[in-house]
C-alpha cells in the first residue's frame, strides 16, 4: 500500500475532506464537477485510491475517507492554508491570487517549513477566505449562511466558503464588490421563489443567487 499520495490525489483529497464535512459522503459526479475533470477520470483515480487504502467505497457512486485519508487531507490543507497566510503577510501577495499560487507550493513543503510557518504565523485558526483550519471547525460553528439571516440584519462577514475559492469568476465578483471577511453588510431580502438574496454593502444593493449567498458565512 502507498501512504505517501501524488499531487494529483492531494488535489482531490483536498475537495474530498470539505465535501465529507459538508455532506457526510463524498458523491463522485460532484467531485468531477469540483476538479473540472471528466466523470471516467475521477472513476480511475478513486479506484487507485481506494487501492491505496485512502478511501473506502460505497456504493457506485460515493465513497467516505479511511483514516489514513482524512490524515493526508488534513495535512495538505493546512499546508495549503498557511502558505496563503506566508503569501498575503510576508509577500503582500493579493487576495484574488492567494489561493492559485499556494495550490503550486503546498505539494512541496516540508514538516519542518511547516513547523515555521505556524510559528510565524500565530498558528491560525482560519485562511484568509476564513475557512476552518483542519481541526478548527468548532471555531467556525457559530458563523451561518448569509441565506438564513432575517431581512433587516445587520452582519459581519466572516468566510467565503472553499467552493467559492475555486471559481474564479466568482471569487473575482466577490472581491471586486469587497463582499470579504471582515465587510458590513444589510440583508434586504431572501426570496426562495426567484432565487435571490438581495443586500447593502459599501452603499451599494447587490443581488445574489442563493446558491452564491449560500457560500458566504456571516456573524
Amino acid at each position: 500500500m502507498n501512504t505517501k499520495p501524488t499531487h494529483t490525489v492531494e488535489d482531490y483529497l483536498m475537495r474530498m475532506i470539505v465535501m465529507e464535512r459538508d455532506h457526510g459522503e463524498i458523491v463522485a459526479a460532484r467531485l468531477a464537477e469540483l476538479l473540472n475533470v471528466a466523470p471516467p477520470t475521477v472513476a480511475m483515480t478513486l479506484r487507485r485510491m481506494e487501492r491505496d487504502g485512502f478511501v473506502v467505497g460505497r456504493g457506485r457512486k460515493s465513497m467516505q475517507l479511511t483514516e489514513l485519508g482524512k490524515t493526508l487531507a488534513r495535512g495538505v490543507t493546512r499546508r495549503h492554508m498557511l502558505i496563503e497566510w506566508l503569501l498575503i503577510k510576508v509577500f503582500n501577495v493579493p487576495l484574488p491570487q492567494v489561493h492559485d499560487e499556494a495550490h503550486g507550493l503546498e505539494h512541496a513543503i516540508t514538516p519542518l517549513l511547516e513547523s515555521k510557518m505556524e510559528e510565524i504565523l500565530g498558528d491560525p485558526k482560519v485562511c484568509p477566505h476564513g475557512n476552518p483550519m483542519p481541526g478548527c471547525d468548532e471555531f467556525v460553528s457559530g458563523w451561518r449562511s448569509l441565506v438564513s439571516v432575517q431581512p433587516g440584519s445587520v452582519v459581519t462577514i466572516r468566510r467565503i466558503h472553499e467552493h467559492a475559492e475555486d471559481n474564479h469568476e466568482l471569487l473575482k465578483y466577490l472581491i471586486e464588490k469587497n463582499l470579504l471577511p471582515g465587510s458590513l453588510v444589510k440583508v434586504l431580502s431572501v426570496l426562495p421563489f426567484n432565487q435571490t438574496c438581495s443586500i447593502e454593502a459599501n452603499g451599494q444593493v447587490e443581488t445574489l443567487g442563493l446558491v452564491t449567498a449560500g457560500f458566504i458565512f456571516v456573524e
